[in-house]
């Protein structure tokens, strides 16, 4: 049998078809040597090298030959530019990390011998982006920008890229380099100046040790924003980041509310923009402590939006509202309804709320306690943190061993969270489960500790115990699933 394989391979007619078609059989019979053998024939016979490039590439893959089917997937692109999707698609599904590297090798190679090929190029920014390094990855973008003349398109879709995976540092750089080296030509001139912004104030933010002086920085540059383009329709989300900044982290909430009562008054605004800047604006009113003007705000978008989620949303945050100023039984009844949420965020906070009340009213004649608790619970919202502090201790010394103990030392550890105290609020969140397992806070606890411990006091494993504990020893918790996702992918499984 071998030698009448090689005697088709040695009489194969200088036919394209012909050579298919006996690579093809061997394939069939799994003769994987014969099929290479006949395709590099064929391409002699042709006197074309890349001809049956892909073909091989896909046998040298079921040969298990890593190498070689890179490089013929690659050589495919010479002829075929158009196939690099499909390529990317088999690299994707068949390259490990580490054939990764071998692809980037190869691929800076073949742009050192030939530095023009433009598709070897854009391979070489898409393996960066699957290696998720997004600095090498702009460099490259930057590189073909200047070489197609193009007005920083994949330069801007790089910058998101690396922002929502969070590289701020790649994408602030890259936002700036359209504002700056393309200028007022680019389209992408204002998306990328408003971007850059939002990229800017999360990096800050999350960084969570942030100083006054780099917040007044930011809100300059908010400012010159909306100094350079107005205060308009067109602008009205930034006004709505300023005033969100404004409010949670320079405790402007005079401004915060100022910058938004003007922007709801603009004509022609989207109305999804609209709810969401009133919704706001609603908080800030809370915050401030003008009821009426902030239940007024929640009810138009509650009407606006009837069924929808911003809808669902406005309705939850005035039941709390009534909840922080003691009217629990209207509070509950709103719970009760939003348990049905299409939102499972809705869902699960209206659900907790409503069994919290009803498990701390039904016990008790009074409802003084309740109310004490419910008012430092606004006084957090508000960021009073030392008045709400006094209010719990005012509410343990009057109402010792009360049912509402756990829901106490909960929420210090809400305000040791809001005021970056880790160490503190993990400390309280412990004590809630160590002390508290059969209470209705116990699965919170145990989440938001789970949470600390991963985000923030860098301690993978205990992170992964207790998030297991949470869906095994708390199945019907609303955080279990949850739970069980965060726990497999910090384990290394891949979740889609």
């Amino acid at each position: 049998a071998a030698e009448q394989y090689e005697t088709a391979i040695n009489n194969l007619p200088r036919d394209q078809y012909a050579v298919t078609q006996l690579a093809s059989s061997f394939m069939r019979l799994q003769k994987y040597d014969e099929a290479v053998a006949t395709y590099e024939k064929g391409a002699k016979i042709l006197r074309d090298d890349y001809v049956f490039a892909l073909n091989l590439g896909e046998l040298y893959r079921r040969k298990g030959d890593i190498p070689k089917m890179i490089d013929n997937y690659l050589n495919s692109l010479v002829m075929n530019p158009e196939r690099s999707n499909q390529i990317k698609t088999y690299f994707q599904r068949y390259l490990s990390e580490d054939d990764f590297l071998e692809l980037q090798a190869k691929l800076y190679e073949r742009i050192q011998d030939d530095d023009q090929s433009i598709p070897y190029v854009e391979m070489l920014t898409w393996v960066f982006i699957q290696r998720k390094d997004y600095k090498s990855a702009f460099r490259q973008v930057k590189a073909l920008d200047r070489r197609m003349g193009e007005n920083g398109g994949r330069i801007y879709h790089l910058a998101q890229i690396a922002a929502n995976d969070e590289d701020y540092d790649t994408a602030i750089d890259a936002f700036d380099y359209i504002v700056e080296q393309k200028g007022l030509a680019s389209t992408y001139y204002i998306d990328a100046k408003r971007d850059g912004l939002l990229v800017r104030r999360d990096k800050l933010v999350e960084g969570s040790n942030y100083t006054l002086e780099q917040l007044k920085d930011l809100e300059t540059q908010y400012e010159s924003f909306l100094g350079e383009f107005g205060k308009t329709t067109a602008t009205a989300s930034i006004i709505l980041e300023l005033a969100e900044f404004e409010a949670f982290y320079l405790n402007d909430l005079d401004k915060a509310i100022t910058l938004l009562s003007e922007m709801i008054e603009y004509r022609g605004i989207d109305r999804v923009l609209l709810a969401h800047a009133k919704i706001s604006l609603a908080d800030f009113y809370l915050m401030k402590g003008d009821r009426w003007e902030s239940t007024l705000l929640y009810s138009q978008v509650d009407k606006e939006f009837k069924e929808g989620i911003l809808g669902h949303e406005a309705r939850f945050r005035n039941a709390k509202l009534s909840y922080y100023f003691g009217d629990f039984a209207w509070a509950q009844s709103q719970f009760d309804v939003l348990k049905a949420s299409t939102s499972k965020l809705i869902a699960n906070d209206a659900l907790d709320l409503s069994v919290f009340i009803m498990d701390n009213m039904g016990l008790d004649s009074t409802t003084t306690a309740l109310e004490m608790y419910a008012q430092a619970d606004l006084m957090v919202f508000q960021n009073k943190f030392e008045d709400a502090f006094s209010q719990l201790e005012d509410l343990l010394t009057q109402f010792p061993e009360h049912s509402l103990d756990d829901d106490v030392l909960y929420l210090k550890a809400q305000i040791y969270k809001k005021q970056h105290e880790w160490e503190k609020a993990a400390t309280i969140l412990q004590n809630v489960f160590d002390n508290y397992k059969e209470d209705i806070r116990a699965d919170n606890a145990l989440f938001e500790l789970g949470e600390l411990y991963e985000t923030h006091l860098n301690d993978i494993e205990k992170a992964k115990s207790l998030y297991e504990t949470l869906f095994i020893d708390f199945s019907n918790s609303t955080y279990a699933v949850e739970a069980r996702k965060r726990y497999r992918k910090l384990r290394g499984d891949d979740i889609q």
